[in-house]
């Protein structure tokens, strides 16, 4: 008996009637007759104009970074150059600073101003005016 009541359960259920559908028509179905008017907007050549500007943009973006690594690249160059010139120049400096504690180079500054050794006799000599 078990089996007579699940059958017919399942006969019961199969008797009903479909849910009915209302008459009106969603928007979307058309009739098969019924043609739609093309777009008159290109969809394709929109999207492709819209991401040539952005790209455009983003470009743009970067322009002005761009130009300041430029600018920076050659003041570094000059900085650069300049720094050469320098460090030649205190090269130069420093080999007039060890040599001024020559003692040859110390006699030949001490007569240029005038000086005389202990013992020496200075000598002038001045120019005839004729």
């Amino acid at each position: 008996m078990p089996q007579r009541a699940a059958y017919a359960g399942t006969a019961a259920s199969a008797r009903r009637a479909p849910p009915r559908r209302s008459s009106a028509r969603r928007p979307s179905a058309r009739r098969p007759g019924a043609r739609r008017r093309p777009s008159r907007v290109r969809w394709d050549r929109v999207g492709r104009l819209a991401l040539t500007l952005v790209l455009g943009v983003i470009l743009l973006s970067y322009l002005n970074p761009a130009l300041n690594f430029v600018h920076v690249y050659r003041g570094t160059s000059v900085a650069k150059a300049e720094l050469r010139g320098l460090q030649r120049e205190n090269g130069q400096l420093e080999k007039s600073v060890d040599s001024a504690n020559d003692p040859a180079v110390l006699e030949r500054e001490a007569r240029r101003q005038g000086m005389v050794e202990p013992g020496e006799q200075s000598v002038v000599i001045i120019p005839s005016r004729h």
